[in-house]
């Protein structure tokens, strides 16, 4: 993977920092989108930008893909907001498609046309076990559910071209994201209930499995739905 140059969404934090880190670590061109970059020493490129904001987004795309070659996205960044059927309010359920598949399409459709002209390419986008069902959250497992219709269906799309596309779906993972949608309580008999493993998953793990699927090693597979989470699809652990 040495000199592949690969852009990643939300590249500041969780799962997105540990795979920066990791891709820079094993010789990539690492380009980040973040919301806040203020005192961030980040092993690449970072680029500020709320991706909440289309209009901003597309400036940023455009100035990064004037400037890079981009081989691979990873299309990490997303939303969790917790609310039950009967209180789920329209405004959260449109910021949550927006941030998680708007903001998908819009920044994979600005390196596809590139990467079809190379005939290689590689796209990652960052779904979750909540597409199984999760308590009140409704309007990220709609949203994490288009991801895997995406990520099908740009699979057909793009593979004649060498181009291949796969979700990686965590589960339970130690991050800021997953922490705050935890119900309050003992989070440790938490976690045993939801993983057969018994503990969470690390950012680094998942961090790992891109990577795998970001390589050469991995030109074969495409339109797949990846789970990391420790057994929690499963079922329960009662």
């Amino acid at each position: 993977m040495k000199d592949t140059c690969v852009l990643i969404t939300g590249a500041t934090k969780g799962i997105g920092w540990a795979l920066s880190k990791r891709l820079s670590d094993a010789g990539c061109h690492v380009v980040g989108i973040a919301r806040n970059t203020a005192e961030i020493d980040f092993p690449g490129y970072l680029y500020e930008c709320d991706l909440s904001d289309a209009g901003q987004t597309e400036d940023v795309l455009r100035t990064i893909r004037d400037k890079f070659p981009v081989d691979a996205v990873v299309n990490n960044v997303g939303s969790n907001i917790s609310q039950p059927l009967g209180s789920v309010e329209l405004t959260a359920l449109f910021e949550t498609f927006d941030l998680n598949v708007r903001t998908a399409v819009q920044v994979t459709q600005a390196f596809v046309e590139s990467m079809k002209l190379r005939r290689s390419g590689r796209i990652i986008n960052l779904c979750s076990l909540a597409v199984r069902g999760a308590r009140d959250a409704t309007s990220y497992a709609a949203a994490k559910s288009a991801i895997i219709g995406c990520t099908r269906t740009w699979a057909l799309d793009l593979a004649e071209y060498g181009i291949t596309v796969n979700a990686v779906a965590p589960g339970a993972i130690d991050t800021e994201l997953f922490m705050n949608a935890m119900p309050l309580g003992d989070t440790s008999v938490q976690t045993a209930n939801m993983v057969p493993m018994g503990r969470l998953g690390t950012a680094n793990e998942v961090a790992a499995l891109i990577a795998f699927l970001l390589s050469e090693e991995a030109g074969f597979i495409t339109g797949q739905v990846i789970g990391i989470d420790g057994g929690g699809s499963l079922g329960s652990t009662s």
